[in-house]
């Protein structure tokens, strides 16, 4: 840009940095295709912003094959002058699953590490949900559409235990499912700089951390209403469809 226009690269920069452009970056999306997307979508907002009576909303879902991770040489703190460091390799000592549900009034995570990710650690995981709600409240649980989630053995449980009501996304629809904010949180405060001599390590300080936000009720508000999010959809497709005709 600095050659076509003639000036030089330190202006071209801060013209960029006063605009706050940087045409370095690139932003991903994906809009979802799911042929009951409305539905679907009206169904988890109306839970966010306008909860049943007599019911505990649940943001549920599984962050799978979370690595317990040792480096090579040990991390040298942040000082004065210097920020952290850590090797850039590692050794992997196993994985685990933690499966969560988020109450998205209170903030509260029910939380489970287990080592595989199929239904039966589904099942094991209602079970557990079953045990920590209060009986006189009805279940209201946001989910994806993974496989396991609709397994003949789910549905028949689902059947016996009628107080449980799964709500499904959109597929290609992650954002709409609040616990991966809190999964993110997870990430950046107690995963992404640890390290880990095995699994039990690793589950240790999922629970740690689990345990914290549990302790102080930390909320996630949704605030969008599905109004919105379908007009800002809207203009998705029909910019993708003025792409695909070019």
């Amino acid at each position: 840009m600095a050659e076509k226009v003639g000036v030089s690269k330190d202006t071209v920069q801060r013209v960029w940095s006063a605009r706050g452009l940087k045409p370095h970056l690139v932003k991903t999306f994906k809009v979802s295709n799911d042929p009951l997307f409305e539905e679907k979508l009206i169904d988890v907002v109306g839970l966010y912003l306008d909860p049943p009576d007599n019911a505990v909303v649940l943001c549920m879902d599984e962050k799978s094959s979370v690595q317990a991770l040792d480096r090579t040489q040990p991390s040298l703190p942040m000082v004065h002058g210097r920020a952290q460091t850590m090797t850039h390799d590692y050794k992997r000592h196993g994985t685990t699953t933690l499966f969560a549900a988020l109450n998205v009034l209170t903030g509260q995570v029910i939380g489970s590490c287990l080592p595989r990710h199929r239904h039966e650690e589904f099942l094991k995981f209602l079970r557990t949900i079953d045990r920590e709600v209060p009986k006189a409240l009805a279940v209201q649980m946001i989910l994806d559409n993974y496989a396991t989630h609709k397994h003949p053995d789910v549905k028949a449980w689902l059947e016996a235990h009628p107080r449980f009501h799964l709500h499904f996304t959109p597929t290609s629809s992650s954002w709409l499912n609040l616990v991966e904010r809190f999964f993110r949180e997870l990430t950046d405060k107690a995963l992404r700089r640890g390290v880990f001599l095995s699994v039990p390590d690793l589950i240790a300080k999922i629970e740690e951390y689990l345990n914290a936000p549990n302790a102080k009720g930390i909320t996630f508000v949704w605030t969008a209403t599905a109004e919105q999010i379908l007009a800002k959809v809207a203009r998705g497709r029909v910019a993708l469809q003025k792409v695909n005709q070019s």
